[in-house]
């Protein structure tokens, strides 16, 4: 699967806790080799048509939508900002 990042999502990822960005590391790996991974909890995100949403861990979340055979990447962070910023 192809993928790119948004620069609101790169922008993002460079704020989080280091550890959390380790964390965000490994499920993008696993999200390379199978977008549903169980561990990932990808859902479509309620009331952004198109737009879905996979768990680095219980507070961090990561959100995307598809172009074609592309995962384009949006934003990161906390479960709640995500939520007003998808």
């Amino acid at each position: 699967m192809k993928y790119r990042r948004l620069p609101s999502f790169k922008k993002a990822f460079a704020q989080l806790p280091h550890d959390i960005q380790l964390k965000a590391g490994k499920a993008f790996l696993l999200f390379q080799e199978n977008p549903q991974h169980p561990s990932l909890h990808i859902k479509r995100m309620r009331g952004i048509p198109g737009v879905w949403e996979g768990r680095i861990d219980i507070h961090y979340r990561f959100t995307f939508h598809y172009e074609g055979d592309t995962a384009v990447f949006r934003n990161i962070g906390p479960h709640d900002l995500l939520d007003q910023n998808p």
